[in-house]
Protein backbone atom coordinates (compact mmCIF):
# COMPACT_ATOMS: atom_id res chain seq x y z
CA UNK A 1 0.00 0.00 0.00
CA UNK A 2 2.84 2.37 0.89
CA UNK A 3 4.55 1.45 -2.32
CA UNK A 4 1.48 2.34 -4.39
CA UNK A 5 1.02 5.58 -2.50
CA UNK A 6 4.61 6.63 -3.07
CA UNK A 7 4.48 5.58 -6.69
CA UNK A 8 1.37 7.68 -7.23
CA UNK A 9 2.92 10.57 -5.32
CA UNK A 10 6.09 10.45 -7.42
CA UNK A 11 4.09 10.16 -10.61
CA UNK A 12 2.06 13.20 -9.60
CA UNK A 13 5.20 15.10 -8.68
CA UNK A 14 6.90 14.20 -11.92
CA UNK A 15 3.87 15.25 -13.95
CA UNK A 16 3.47 18.46 -11.96
CA UNK A 17 7.10 19.44 -12.36
CA UNK A 18 7.03 18.79 -16.10
CA UNK A 19 3.94 20.94 -16.48
CA UNK A 20 5.47 23.45 -14.11
CA UNK A 21 2.81 23.37 -11.42
CA UNK A 22 4.35 24.38 -8.13
CA UNK A 23 3.91 21.96 -5.26
CA UNK A 24 3.59 23.52 -1.86
CA UNK A 25 7.05 23.48 -0.47
CA UNK A 26 8.28 20.37 -2.27
CA UNK A 27 11.14 20.40 -4.67
CA UNK A 28 11.15 17.13 -6.57
CA UNK A 29 13.18 16.59 -9.67
CA UNK A 30 11.12 16.22 -12.86
CA UNK A 31 12.72 12.93 -13.81
CA UNK A 32 11.67 9.83 -11.98
CA UNK A 33 14.17 7.16 -11.24
CA UNK A 34 13.93 3.60 -12.53
CA UNK A 35 12.41 2.20 -9.32
CA UNK A 36 9.53 4.66 -9.42
CA UNK A 37 8.84 3.94 -13.07
CA UNK A 38 8.92 0.23 -12.36
CA UNK A 39 6.43 0.68 -9.50
CA UNK A 40 4.04 2.60 -11.75
CA UNK A 41 4.35 -0.08 -14.43
CA UNK A 42 3.68 -2.76 -11.82
CA UNK A 43 0.55 -0.94 -10.66
CA UNK A 44 -0.66 -0.55 -14.22
CA UNK A 45 0.05 -4.18 -15.07
CA UNK A 46 -1.74 -5.29 -11.88
CA UNK A 47 -4.75 -3.18 -12.84
CA UNK A 48 -4.73 -4.56 -16.38
CA UNK A 49 -4.45 -8.11 -15.06
CA UNK A 50 -7.35 -7.50 -12.68
CA UNK A 51 -9.50 -6.08 -15.49
CA UNK A 52 -8.51 -8.93 -17.78
CA UNK A 53 -9.47 -11.51 -15.13
CA UNK A 54 -12.75 -9.69 -14.54
CA UNK A 55 -13.50 -9.67 -18.27
CA UNK A 56 -12.70 -13.38 -18.47
CA UNK A 57 -15.02 -14.04 -15.53
CA UNK A 58 -17.84 -12.11 -17.22
CA UNK A 59 -17.20 -14.02 -20.45
CA UNK A 60 -17.31 -17.32 -18.54
CA UNK A 61 -20.59 -16.32 -16.87
CA UNK A 62 -22.07 -15.36 -20.22
CA UNK A 63 -20.93 -18.64 -21.79
CA UNK A 64 -22.48 -20.55 -18.90
CA UNK A 65 -25.75 -18.63 -19.27
CA UNK A 66 -25.81 -19.25 -23.02
CA UNK A 67 -25.11 -22.96 -22.49
CA UNK A 68 -27.92 -23.11 -19.93
CA UNK A 69 -30.35 -21.35 -22.27
CA UNK A 70 -29.29 -23.61 -25.13
CA UNK A 71 -29.87 -26.76 -23.08
CA UNK A 72 -33.18 -25.36 -21.85
CA UNK A 73 -34.26 -24.64 -25.44
CA UNK A 74 -33.28 -28.16 -26.47
CA UNK A 75 -35.26 -29.58 -23.55
CA UNK A 76 -38.33 -27.58 -24.59
CA UNK A 77 -37.91 -28.79 -28.18
CA UNK A 78 -37.64 -32.39 -26.95
CA UNK A 79 -40.77 -31.99 -24.82
CA UNK A 80 -42.66 -30.50 -27.75
CA UNK A 81 -41.58 -33.25 -30.13
CA UNK A 82 -42.61 -35.88 -27.54
CA UNK A 83 -46.00 -34.21 -27.16
CA UNK A 84 -46.46 -34.08 -30.94
CA UNK A 85 -45.50 -37.76 -31.26
CA UNK A 86 -47.99 -38.62 -28.49
CA UNK A 87 -50.76 -36.62 -30.17
CA UNK A 88 -49.92 -38.20 -33.52
CA UNK A 89 -50.12 -41.73 -32.10
CA UNK A 90 -53.32 -40.80 -30.28
CA UNK A 91 -54.82 -39.46 -33.51
CA UNK A 92 -53.83 -42.67 -35.31
CA UNK A 93 -55.44 -44.72 -32.54
CA UNK A 94 -58.66 -42.70 -32.84
CA UNK A 95 -58.61 -43.15 -36.62
CA UNK A 96 -58.11 -46.90 -36.18
CA UNK A 97 -61.01 -47.08 -33.70
CA UNK A 98 -63.24 -45.12 -36.08
CA UNK A 99 -62.27 -47.38 -38.98
CA UNK A 100 -63.07 -50.45 -36.88
CA UNK A 101 -66.44 -48.98 -35.91
CA UNK A 102 -67.24 -48.17 -39.53
CA UNK A 103 -66.32 -51.71 -40.58
CA UNK A 104 -68.55 -53.09 -37.83
CA UNK A 105 -71.43 -50.85 -38.86
CA UNK A 106 -70.97 -51.77 -42.53
CA UNK A 107 -71.01 -55.46 -41.62
CA UNK A 108 -74.07 -54.96 -39.46
CA UNK A 109 -75.83 -53.00 -42.20
CA UNK A 110 -75.07 -55.75 -44.74
CA UNK A 111 -76.42 -58.35 -42.33
CA UNK A 112 -79.60 -56.34 -41.81
CA UNK A 113 -79.96 -55.91 -45.56
CA UNK A 114 -79.46 -59.66 -46.04
CA UNK A 115 -82.10 -60.42 -43.38
CA UNK A 116 -84.51 -57.98 -45.00
CA UNK A 117 -83.85 -59.48 -48.45
CA UNK A 118 -84.50 -62.96 -47.07
CA UNK A 119 -87.75 -61.80 -45.47
CA UNK A 120 -88.83 -60.14 -48.73
CA UNK A 121 -88.03 -63.30 -50.65
CA UNK A 122 -90.02 -65.32 -48.13
CA UNK A 123 -92.96 -62.92 -48.36
CA UNK A 124 -92.80 -62.93 -52.16
CA UNK A 125 -92.74 -66.70 -52.22
CA UNK A 126 -95.65 -66.85 -49.78
CA UNK A 127 -97.62 -64.32 -51.77
CA UNK A 128 -97.03 -66.27 -54.99
CA UNK A 129 -98.07 -69.47 -53.27
CA UNK A 130 -101.29 -67.93 -52.02
CA UNK A 131 -102.09 -66.48 -55.45
CA UNK A 132 -101.72 -69.84 -57.21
Amino acid sequence: MKRQFFAALFLTAATASVVAIPLEGFAIAPTANAAETKAVENIQSARLEFLNNRTKAVDDIQKTRLAFLDSQSKAVENIQSTRLAHLDSRSKAVEDIQATRLDFLNTRTKAVEDVQATRLDFLNTRTKAVLR
